[in-house]
């Protein structure tokens, strides 16, 4: 079941990848494509290690992905 932050990264992740494809964004970050498909349908919590990728790839605050802290 997701919680709150498992829908508000998946929801920032959407948002933050754009138009780029799935595929583009999964060579890029380093991280499976089905590994992906699986945070942004909520179907799998992320993990540390590829939550800081993530972050790291968009110079973006973890609280931020996590939906804890609002620009």
């Amino acid at each position: 079941m997701a919680n709150q932050y498992m829908l508000a990264f998946a929801q920032n992740l959407k948002e933050l990848i754009g138009e780029t494809s799935l595929r583009e964004f999964s060579k890029r970050v380093g991280i499976p494509q089905p590994t992906l498909s699986r945070y942004l349908s909520c179907a799998r919590e992320i993990t540390l290690e590829n939550l800081c990728k993530i972050a790291d790839y968009f110079q973006e605050d973890i609280d931020y992905l996590l939906g804890r802290k609002h620009y």
